[in-house]
């Protein structure tokens, strides 16, 4: 088992330099009902049903650096060209790499919303975080929850720590009013039910929650089949 934020810091070394950060590949995609992407490198969790690859497991060897000016005009123009306002990094934790990501958010026409897809762990780490990204009212953040509970969180990861600060990132973002949502990734009935009435407890039961659906490409499928997983998903 590892430490998030310990592979945060690693994986940081490997994918910002100078305040540029890695990407593979910038594309129009039909989520959220068409939105231009950029597919970042690197992220401080190996969840066992990841799709994401070497993206993931060979920051090292994967993609290219890019300035915060050169992300955003690759995802303005790909928006302008497909008629989308959205904009949004996946692939990889967008977190990584705070002072490129702000740099991002400050260089973004407002006339776009940009969709923050992240698991969490950073911004529950570190409150100021969560500030510094209130200022942006053109944000939206989506939340990634691995598990409805610790243990449910461990078992998806194999990370021994970092649920706490999912429901830590949950908690700052309702006390700085921001636009976010929860997208949950979870298996078990009882563990939701546990988790929906976590979220009355702190007040966020009006937030909207999505329940991800895993998408079993095949070399998810391998890697949940040797971790004796698959049966969860299936």
């Amino acid at each position: 088992m590892y430490d998030p934020i310990e592979l945060f810091k690693k994986t940081e070394q490997i994918v910002v330099v100078n305040n540029l950060k890695k990407y593979y590949r910038f594309r129009p995609t039909g989520f959220y009902g068409g939105i231009a992407t950029a597919d970042a490198v690197g992220c401080n969790l190996r969840c066992k049903f990841c799709w994401s690859g070497n993206s993931v497991w060979n920051a090292g060897g994967t993609g290219e650096f890019y300035s915060a000016e050169e992300v955003a005009e690759n995802l303005q123009r790909i928006a302008d060209q497909k008629g989308y306002y959205q904009l949004r990094i996946s692939g990889g934790e967008p977190t990584i790499g705070r002072q490129h990501l702000l740099d991002l958010l400050e260089t973004i026409d407002t006339k776009y919303l940009f969709i923050l897809e992240t698991n969490g762990i950073l911004l529950g780490y570190d409150k100021n975080y969560v500030k510094a990204l209130s200022v942006f009212e053109h944000l939206h953040v989506r939340v990634c929850l691995k598990g409805a509970d610790a243990e449910e969180f461990s078992l998806f990861t194999g990370a021994k720590t970092g649920f706490e600060y999912q429901m830590k990132a949950l908690e700052y973002l309702k006390e700085k009013q921001m636009n976010f949502n929860i997208a949950l990734v979870s298996t078990h009935k009882e563990k939701k039910q546990r988790f929906f009435q976590w979220l009355k407890e702190m007040g966020l039961d009006k937030v909207m929650v999505e329940e991800e659906e895993m998408k079993l490409y095949p070399m998810v499928k391998i890697r949940l089949q040797k971790e004796q997983l698959l049966h969860y998903f299936e």
